[in-house]
């Protein structure tokens, strides 16, 4: 029997779409909620598991379980490693690459063309355990985190349906991870949601729609007000004299869209809104410093 733990988008995809021949391997589902993100689906997961008659409980009121694996799917709480349970963690990154938070966030920041999800057994040091089994969609850019996420949802359900076929199967089989291909993915707080806008503006680009929804959206001041920038795309370049004085200068205004200087390459904006959710009117402002 299997317990799930749930939290999120990717959470609620899984338990959603898994065939109902399947349901019977759950024993039960642990949800929780995450002030993190615009919508943790706690109340969309709770009301899966009561359509598909789930028991379920909320974090740290969970009931004792005599399911021989718990699965960790969007989790961000350690979960205790014992003898009686086997743990199996869900990850957002093709590992030994990323191991650690935000994985798929560092990712669409840097670039990768291919991104993937991962099976693997949990371990006292986070996302080293062996890994069970791996699946990797190429993608195209501009893409939206929101898309992205989806797209992971997808082959977490894949995931799923494998190691419960290995279950079934008595065909459960895991590898060690490669140390000298391993790398780190930090945890992010309210600081990493900032523009430096000494970056490339093609990174600029792929941070705004990284953190943009379910997260809280990248951010910039102008003089002392904190902003949030919807959409943006990065625009050819233009020889700006004195560049180092200027970044995040206003230097075009375009179709009511403000073109900003960047370390290398210019930006347009194309959403600029206030902590309250309300849009910024540049209708007659153009001199601006982004901070």
């Amino acid at each position: 029997m299997i317990r799930l733990f749930l939290l999120g988008f990717k959470g609620y995809y899984l338990i959603k779409n898994i065939p109902d021949d399947y349901i019977s391997l759950i024993d039960s589902v642990v949800i929780a909620k995450d002030s993190n993100v615009e919508n943790d689906f706690f109340d969309e997961i709770e009301k899966v598991c009561i359509k598909r008659n789930l028991v379920f409980y909320e974090r740290n009121f969970e009931k004792k379980s005599d399911a021989e694996y718990y699965i960790l799917i969007g989790w961000r709480w350690l979960m205790p490693i014992g003898n009686s349970v086997k743990v199996i963690v869900f990850h957002d990154s093709l590992l030994p690459k990323y191991r650690g938070f935000n994985p798929l966030v560092t990712a669409l920041i840097n670039g990768d063309e291919r991104i993937g999800a991962t099976c693997l057994f949990a371990s006292d040091e986070y996302d080293k355990g062996e890994i069970i089994c791996q699946e990797a969609i190429d993608i195209v850019y501009p893409i939206k985190i929101a898309d992205a996420i989806n797209l992971i949802a997808m082959l977490y359900y894949k995931l799923f349906l494998s190691f419960v076929n290995m279950i079934k199967n008595n065909s459960l089989k895991s590898f060690p991870q490669n140390e000298s291909e391993s790398t780190y993915s930090l945890w992010r707080d309210d600081v990493d949601y900032y523009i430096d806008w000494k970056w490339d503006a093609r990174k600029i680009e792929k941070f705004i729609n990284a953190v943009g929804p379910p997260y809280l959206g990248a951010r910039t001041f102008i003089k002392n007000e904190c902003f949030i920038i919807k959409n943006a795309r990065a625009m050819m370049d233009v020889m700006v004299e004195d560049r180092e004085q200027n970044f995040g200068k206003v230097i075009f205004k375009k179709e009511n869209k403000l073109v900003v200087v960047c370390g290398v390459g210019l930006l347009e904006i194309d959403g600029l809104i206030k902590l309250d959710g309300l849009e910024y009117n540049i209708e007659n402002k153009f001199r601006i410093r982004f901070s």
